[in-house]
């Protein structure tokens, strides 16, 4: 027998797979543990919070790019800022393809400042969707959010005027 005949066979994918490698994900944000998030990602795992957006004076920076990279910013970010964040998942769902969708609650109280959001000790809880994929191999490829960023910002009373 060769090597190859002896390395264990990948797992098909399955709902129930996709759906618990997830769940993990979610357990690990519940934890803080950033690490471990990036842990169940691929090394070139996509990344995208559509709504966030920090106006500078020269730039603008956008929750695109790569788990590793930006991915770990914001959640470092967040969590500095909210050292209580949390979710509370509504509803999980996948497929066989490795697809999954996540209706949940993020929330926090806001201990430091957020990009221009001073902190003034509030606490926010915003529906989230994401869509998520899990790859052969079990781990999370692509990482996309959505929420409504004035609904946060409301309630951290945060208020811009154009």
């Amino acid at each position: 027998m060769t090597q190859l005949d002896t390395a264990p066979a990948t797992e098909p994918m399955t709902a129930e797979r996709a759906v618990a490698v997830v769940t993990d994900f979610f357990d690990r944000y519940r934890e803080r543990d950033v690490v471990a998030m990036t842990d169940l990602c691929t090394d070139n795992a996509d990344f995208s919070y559509t709504p966030f957006e920090v106006w500078a004076k020269q730039r603008v920076v956008r929750g695109d790019g790569k788990v590793r990279t930006i991915g770990r910013v914001i959640w470092s970010g967040l969590i500095n800022a909210f050292p209580d964040l949390g979710n509370t998942i509504f509803n999980i769902d996948g497929n066989d393809n490795g697809d999954v969708v996540v209706a949940c609650d993020i929330t926090g109280t806001q201990q430091s400042a957020w990009g221009f959001i001073a902190p003034q000790g509030k606490y926010f809880a915003e529906p989230h969707l994401f869509i998520l994929h899990v790859d052969e191999d079990g781990l999370i490829d692509t990482i996309k959010a959505y929420w409504d960023n004035a609904g946060v910002n409301r309630q951290l009373g945060h208020f811009e005027v154009d």
